[in-house]
């Protein structure tokens, strides 16, 4: 089979398709052939050994995917070769097969494309996670979300209107701030411009923003918690700006302000019962339809390059995915 092989951590440039042999399925484990992989920030500093924890040489990057199962070991009930899933595993996605346990897998509802599928799960399980358990954001409170045409960002605009919030959407250029209006944001706020600050006031007539999403980092986010309410929440949830920013602790003093992390690698093992919670209610919504998950730009497997050089860029919105076979 075909898979995208990190023989060295390099530029996604110097990365190869290779033939590899079929994964094997071993008791508790489920072969899916994938049909769509997403391309996730995480993913192009795994590739460059630049995140916080390491893949072991040599290793096919990729953590989220959909498609049919192929096969599954005789100890599995539950699902059967045909049937349509959506996966996340540690890495291995950018492949045409995978084969991982069983809880790793969800049964597509019925009517949701691959590449919905593939770009769903890491997103929309984070910004709910962070917005629901974390954050307790609750109806008409306001929600300011930074780099809010990210993939995670978007998905935090979207569930954010969905919990009932009020959602301005921080984002540099005209495009994404035109990008989160179509997907629900309330308003928006140019923060590359010296008084955008002024700008969140005038939105929340003063109070400031209750719950800050936060993937972006850097000097945003620190002057974004200047701007939060009292009480406020901050959620950090990535440095996609490259620089980790060190708070001031007289600011959560003076505001009276929570500073939160979110990391939803621990999820499963730390809050098992949140994360059954988080799940089945992103589930229900797909399957009522109140949810469209956002895709990016599509590839085809010969040019994952391209999606993951593409996923760098500024100008990238939502999520990118490798369309596969």
């Amino acid at each position: 089979m075909q898979a995208v092989v990190v023989e060295k951590y390099d530029s996604i440039n110097n990365v190869r398709l290779k033939q590899v042999p079929m994964p094997p399925v071993p008791a508790g484990h489920v072969r899916v052939r994938i049909q769509a992989a997403s391309v996730g920030f995480v993913d192009g500093l795994k590739v460059q050994g630049l995140y916080q924890t390491k893949d072991v040489l040599p290793f096919t990057p990729g953590s989220e995917f959909a498609g049919v199962v192929d096969e599954a070991a005789a100890d599995i009930r539950g699902f059967a070769p045909g049937m349509s899933v959506m996966g996340m595993a540690r890495s291995g996605a950018l492949a045409e097969f995978i084969a991982v346990p069983a809880a790793a897998l969800e049964i597509m509802p019925q009517g949701i494309a691959p590449e919905v599928g593939a770009s769903f799960r890491s997103n929309y399980q984070t910004s709910l996670y962070a917005l629901s358990e974390r954050g307790a954001l609750g109806a008409n409170e306001y929600l300011l979300v930074l780099g809010a045409a990210g993939g995670v960002g978007i998905a935090a605009v979207q569930i954010g209107k969905l919990l009932g919030a009020r959602v301005i959407a921080a984002a540099s250029t005209e495009q994404k701030r035109e990008f989160a209006t179509r997907f629900g944001a309330d308003a928006t706020v140019d923060y590359t411009r010296a008084d955008w600050r002024d700008a969140i006031k005038t939105l929340t007539n003063g109070h400031g923003a209750d719950v800050i999403f936060d993937p972006v980092g850097g000097d945003v986010a620190l002057q974004a918690f200047r701007s939060i309410a009292w009480r406020g929440r901050h959620l950090v949830v990535g440095f996609a700006s490259g620089t980790i920013p060190a708070l001031p602790f007289n600011l959560p003093l003076l505001k009276g302000g929570t500073l939160l992390g979110v990391d939803l690698a621990q999820v499963p093992h730390r809050e098992p019962e949140a994360q059954k919670r988080v799940m089945s209610q992103l589930l229900a919504w797909l399957t009522e339809r109140k949810l469209d998950p956002v895709v990016g730009k599509i590839f085809a497997l010969d040019d994952f390059r391209d999606a993951f050089t593409t996923m760098q860029t500024r100008a990238a919105l939502g999520k990118m995915v490798v369309k596969i076979g």
